[in-house]
């Protein structure tokens, strides 16, 4: 995949963005005719045919651009794209999901699919996303199929706040192309090294920052991921057993009704929260 990585430059240096809409010819021309219309030198640049190509160099185009705004065609053709790669991937609300305990549920699979009031994403201090092409995480995976608004709008955001994102707080967003009312971002902790009590308490309080603004904005069902568990190396059992104590604990204490999805993607973690909640 050499290719994606030297396109980054490419985008970087020339600041456009060029959007592989769908898996036909028509598209492919858009992204001649946007690129040679700003740089006619890359002319020669090969569109792959193969279909799972194509989309690698999509997400990867996507995931390199830096904010900036997009002309509205440009984005009605985006969204068309997304629309159609969310119901292919299948939507799944809260109906199609086991309720475990009183509004609390397990769900295991890809959070961009929750039709749901909102999913949490586990953000980076600068909450504009992951900029890694194709990375896994699922900073980049929200982004990506929320669509370039995303990035746009938490850039406004941060540029508003003036400085970097505080570890244990969340701030929530529209969903734009994803089939969830709204994105709720939080940072996590990082653990390097041994896990100390100051790691439980910022999490902890990812957790209840996320759903003091999900009430706050009348979310009714909230969709959380295994905040820190991922490249932040928080240890996955103690990470579940906080985040189910934070949930009963806050729904308890507030008389949230807010129902509750702990969205897991590894069998390891579907494991940990069905053994917390039955």
């Amino acid at each position: 995949m050499r290719w994606i990585y030297e396109l980054s430059w490419l985008w970087k240096s020339i600041g456009i963005f060029v959007l592989i809409v769908a898996i036909c010819e028509w598209c492919a021309a858009l992204i001649y005719k946007g690129l040679l219309k700003e740089r006619p030198e890359y002319e020669n640049i090969q569109i792959p045919v193969d279909a799972n190509e194509q989309k690698m160099l999509l997400r990867s185009l996507m995931n390199i651009r830096m904010p900036g705004e997009m002309d509205d065609a440009f984005l009605q053709i985006q969204d068309a794209y997304l629309s159609e790669e969310n119901e292919k991937k299948g939507i799944v609300t809260l109906a199609d999901i086991r309720e475990v305990q009183p509004d609390l549920f397990i769900w295991k699979g890809d959070i961009t699919r929750l039709g749901v009031g909102a999913i949490v994403n586990a953000a980076n201090s600068g909450m504009t996303g992951c900029y890694q092409p194709c990375h896994n995480c699922i900073d980049n995976c929200i982004h990506t199929y929320a669509g370039i608004q995303l990035r746009n709008y938490c850039n406004k955001m941060m540029m508003k706040q003036g400085q970097e994102e505080p570890t244990g707080q969340a701030k929530i967003t529209p969903a734009f192309n994803l089939p969830c009312d709204y994105v709720i971002h939080t940072v996590g902790p990082i653990v390097q090294g041994t896990l100390t009590k100051e790691h439980e308490r910022l999490l902890v309080s990812c957790y209840e920052s996320c759903l003091r603004i999900a009430d706050e904005n009348e979310v009714k069902s909230i969709a959380f991921c295994c905040i820190s568990t991922g490249v932040f190396m928080f240890p996955n059992k103690r990470a579940a057993e906080l985040a189910v104590q934070t949930v009963k604990q806050y729904k308890e204490k507030t008389k949230s009704k807010i129902k509750v999805i702990f969205n897991v993607f590894k069998e390891e973690d579907e494991r940990l929260y069905k053994q917390l909640l039955g």
